[in-house]
C-alpha cells in the first residue's frame, strides 16, 4: 500500500492519518433491520419510484469496489474492498427527473445525509452489502450502507433505508449541527464557516 498514486499525487488528504483499523463511529445506536425486514426506498422526484426488498436489491448487478475512505475525525483507510450496487444502477432504475440534482440518504435512527447527484453517479458511489469478502457487519452499517469515497465518511450513511431524489438540498443530520454542507476531504471541509 502506497500513499501516492501512480501520477505522484497523494492518496491521503491534508491532516489525515492512515489507519489499518476500521474505527466504528456512529451517531447513536438505532434499532436496525435484518435482511428479512430490510427495504430500500428510491423515491422523490423520479419517473419510477420503487421500494426494493433484500432479494430484489441483490438481484441488481453487483460490483466489487476498492476505495480509500476518509473520516472527518482525521483517519483515512486505504484500499478498502467492498461489494455492492453502483448508485448509477439505482439512478437508472428510477430515472431522476430533470432538475433533481440532490439526494438525501435516509437511514435507520432518523439519520440523513445530503448529497449532490453528480457525486454519486458514474460509479462514484455505491450501496455496499459486503466488506473485505464478507457480509457487511452491523457495526459498519449492515446489512447495507452508502459509500461515497470522494467525501468525508459521514456522508456514507450506515443502515441505509432510502434515497430521496429532489431539486432541493435538504440538510442532513450532521449538516444541521454545523458540519460542512459538502464535505470534501481534500479541501478539509469539515465544518461550516
Amino acid at each position: 500500500m502506497t500513499e501516492t498514486r501512480e501520477d505522484s499525487r497523494p492518496r491521503v488528504p491534508p491532516n489525515q492519518v492512515v489507519t489499518q483499523k476500521f474505527p466504528v463511529m456512529t451517531a447513536g445506536t438505532p434499532a436496525t433491520a435484518g435482511i428479512e425486514e430490510w427495504t430500500l426506498a428510491l423515491d422523490g422526484d423520479v419517473e419510477s419510484p420503487v421500494t426494493l426488498d433484500w432479494a430484489a436489491f441483490n438481484s441488481l448487478p453487483q460490483q466489487d469496489f476498492t476505495a480509500d475512505i476518509h473520516c472527518v475525525t482525521r483517519w483515512s483507510k486505504l484500499d478498502t474492498r467492498w461489494r455492492g450496487v453502483s448508485l448509477q444502477v439505482l439512478a437508472d432504475l428510477v430515472r431522476p427527473k430533470t432538475g433533481s440534482d440532490y439526494v438525501q440518504a435516509r437511514a435507520d435512527g432518523n439519520y440523513t445525509a445530503n448529497l449532490r447527484l453528480r457525486d454519486l453517479v458514474s460509479d462514484k458511489a455505491f450501496v455496499a452489502t459486503g466488506f473485505d469478502g464478507k457480509p457487511l457487519t452491523l457495526d459498519h452499517g449492515g446489512p447495507a450502507r452508502l459509500v461515497v469515497p470522494d467525501l468525508y465518511f459521514w456522508k456514507s450513511a450506515k443502515w441505509l433505508r432510502g434515497l430521496h431524489f429532489s431539486p432541493f438540498d435538504y440538510k442532513g443530520y450532521w449538516e444541521k449541527l454545523g458540519y460542512h454542507n459538502y464535505g470534501d476531504p481534500w479541501l478539509e471541509q469539515r465544518y461550516r464557516g
